[in-house]
């Protein structure tokens, strides 16, 4: 396979530009109320959807909203409300034991830094990402399966792992864009740039982007530049 290029500063900017005017506001498709949600539908996405997540937590924050209430439910309580998601005792028994924690060291808020994120059951570098850009607005990016594609497929940030990835990416995407970043790339690549049948013809950054089998209706003829959309995409 032709190595990829690497986009320049030029592009970068031209890319999160075109991203920004598509979806001048982008958020998570989980739904939350608090931080303290947004922690926990976090840890339940993992190798889950967005929706089968949504579906579990609408009754379960309804049930138990804090800490406090999470805990009472007990493993097996919390379990009944997410047990179409996958890995479902594994993540109960994780959350419980983090509701512990908050309830124990930080006084039933969530910690508003990555070492204690990361210290809480469950909680690896992607989920204290994405609760500090989030929740607290903190302009981190937390690589996905989606932004890992979209980040080496383009050229954008190229590298073997999400951690080669991200650090690339904070170095590389221009800090007007930084804060959304993480969310515009999600989204890209869960909607136009999909793993086995990017729909390139319909995407708004092909013409910058380095994959060399950039595919038009299941064909490989080269993209001319699509107009920037305006609003929100659909």
């Amino acid at each position: 396979m032709p190595r990829l290029h690497v986009m320049n500063a030029t592009q970068r900017a031209e890319l999160f530009a075109r991203l920004q005017a598509a979806n001048p506001h982008p958020t998570t498709e989980l739904e939350y109320a608090t931080p303290f949600q947004l922690l926990i539908a976090v840890l339940l996405s993992a190798q889950a959807t967005d929706r089968s997540v949504n579906l579990a937590t609408r009754t379960l924050f309804t049930a138990a909203p804090t800490p406090q209430a999470m805990l009472a439910l007990g493993e097996d309580g919390l379990a009944a409300h997410i047990n179409r998601i996958g890995l479902y005792r594994t993540k109960a028994r994780n959350a419980i034991a983090t509701c512990r924690l908050l309830l124990e060291r930080h006084g039933g808020e969530v910690p508003r830094t990555r070492e204690a994120l990361e210290a809480l059951p469950g909680v690896g570098r992607k989920t204290a990402n994405v609760v500090l850009n989030t929740a607290f607005g903190e302009p981190t990016i937390a690589v996905d399966t989606h932004i890992f594609r979209v980040a080496n497929r383009t050229g954008l940030a190229r590298g073997s792992t999400p951690l080669a990835v991200e650090l690339k990416l904070l170095k590389s995407v221009p800090a007007p864009f930084r804060q959304d970043a993480h969310h515009w790339l999600i989204l890209h690549g869960r909607y136009v740039c999909k793993a086995r049948r990017p729909e390139c013809w319909r995407c708004i950054i092909a013409d910058l982007c380095a994959h060399p089998d950039k595919q038009v209706a299941g064909t490989r003829t080269p993209l001319a530049r699509p107009p920037v959309r305006r609003g929100t995409p659909t």
